[in-house]
């Protein structure tokens, strides 16, 4: 099952991409001085890519343990 190894291992590193970019965003957002509702709003949205990213990297690091286990 080594196919489901390095397929679960691709997965993870796109989540982890994914959180990446939710880190560099809000990073960013921090730094541009918006402030109350605004910073709210923007930082809202950077929820759903969050959660995401956090189960496809999730999901790939189980792949990893199934490829592992079989």
């Amino acid at each position: 099952m080594t196919w489901l190894i390095y397929l679960g291992a691709i997965i993870t590193l796109l989540g982890l991409a994914g959180l990446a970019y939710c880190i560099w965003k809000a990073n960013g957002l921090r730094t541009s001085g918006l402030i109350g509702d605004d910073m709210t709003a923007a930082l809202q949205r950077l929820i759903p890519i969050n959660l995401a990213s956090v189960s496809t990297a999730g999901i790939g690091l189980a792949m990893v343990v199934v490829g592992i286990l079989l």
